[in-house]
């Protein structure tokens, strides 16, 4: 870490927040319940959720007004409320280092650094196999991620995981970690040990279902959200399934009683949301849809 920047006290108690999704919300209420004193609250600025829809706040900004806490759009806010430190949770934005010289950041994120650094730890974390994940408190730098460790709270990732449930269980779990840690007070943080991966944000491509890719890996594409796939030349997306150990010798893509062919078992759709309607129970639409058996996905 350069040494232009500043550390936080071991035990802050004026503490500002910067922080965005519902991931988020979690620490901010933590640090309001366990007493610390909370001068500002930077979130992203409100967005405009569906086209018709006008502009809604952030959860984080929802949250703080709940608390009674001040809120604002503007970074520099963090260096101007003569707070002992600032805790970053999912943000959204980098801080700069003019910044983190004039205010220690410490950084709650939802990954085992130096493993899956970047903005989605969890989702890559469950596309790659992993069977642990975790939450790790680190001071942070201007670079991506690369600050020293204060502590990492390791959280296994079960067969029915999905990412939003993970999300979920990490960010309360970090939270309360982090509010008891700032009580009993940190110590000097570790540099980062291991070889560094790199979450970068999912895309489009990265959540179509290949069907002659295995059940296993099919399955943590769903369980991470979104996973889609084409019927008649139209986006299908599959937002809930059970894997299969096997099935008919069909050719991947294959619909058959119920269940679609990968290139080692079957998938069979629970949740599914064809183009232009809303999420639907898969065996209700398959009853109402008539397709037969032979059908071909993607």
């Amino acid at each position: 870490m350069s040494l232009s920047l500043p550390l936080p006290p071991p035990r802050p108690r004026r503490i500002a927040f910067a922080g965005t999704p519902d991931d988020a919300v979690p620490a901010l209420q933590a640090l309001a319940e366990a007493g610390f004193e909370i001068p500002v609250v930077v979130t992203g600025a409100p967005r405009r959720r569906s086209r018709r829809g006008s502009d809604t706040p952030s959860s984080v900004a929802a949250a703080a007004e709940g608390l009674s806490l001040p809120v604002s759009h503007d970074p520099a806010d963090l260096a101007g409320c003569d707070a002992d430190c600032a805790v970053v949770v999912a943000y959204g934005k980098l801080i700069g280092e003019d910044l983190l010289a004039v205010m220690p950041m410490l950084n709650l994120h939802f990954s085992l650094l130096p493993r899956w650094r970047g903005a989605a730890p969890v989702e890559r974390a469950l596309l790659a196999g992993d069977d642990r994940t975790g939450v790790s408190l680190m001071a942070l730098e201007a670079t991506l991620d690369t600050g020293p460790v204060y502590w990492h709270r390791e959280v296994p990732i079960g067969p029915a995981d999905t990412a939003a449930g993970l999300r979920r269980r990490l960010a309360r779990d970090g939270a309360l970690r982090l509010a008891d840690s700032l009580h009993g007070g940190l110590s000097a943080p570790r540099p980062q040990a291991g070889e560094p991966t790199y979450a970068r944000k999912l895309t489009p491509a990265d959540r179509q279902i290949d069907w002659s890719q295995p059940t296993a890996v099919i399955d943590r594409q769903i369980r991470v959200g979104g996973a889609w796939t084409t019927l008649d030349g139209e986006r299908f997306i599959v937002r809930k399934a059970n894997p299969l150990a096997d099935g008919p010798d069909d050719p991947p893509g294959t619909l058959r009683d119920g269940s679609v062919a990968t290139r080692d078992g079957m998938i069979r759709p629970a949740v599914v949301q064809p183009a232009g309607r809303v999420a639907i129970d898969a065996q209700d639409w398959l009853r109402g849809a008539r397709l037969p058996s032979g059908t071909r996905f993607g």
